[in-house]
């Protein structure tokens, strides 16, 4: 999810979005922790896209 995308969402998609993404980075996790994923670099796109979220986030609650 680029950040283009981001910023089209309303604050009520954002926080579902977020959570959705946050369990499913810690599902993800969790599976290549006992055994390794065929893809890894899925772990660090999902970090990024569930920072990319909160920043949103977080910038709009300072407004």
């Amino acid at each position: 999810m680029k950040q283009s995308e981001v910023k089209e969402l309303s604050v009520a998609e954002l926080q579902e979005k977020f959570d959705a993404l946050k369990k499913n980075y810690t599902d993800l996790k969790m599976a290549h922790a006992i055994s390794p994923l065929e893809t890894p670099l899925q772990l660090r796109e999902l970090r990024r896209t569930v920072a990319r979220v909160a920043t949103e986030l977080t910038k709009r609650e300072l407004q």
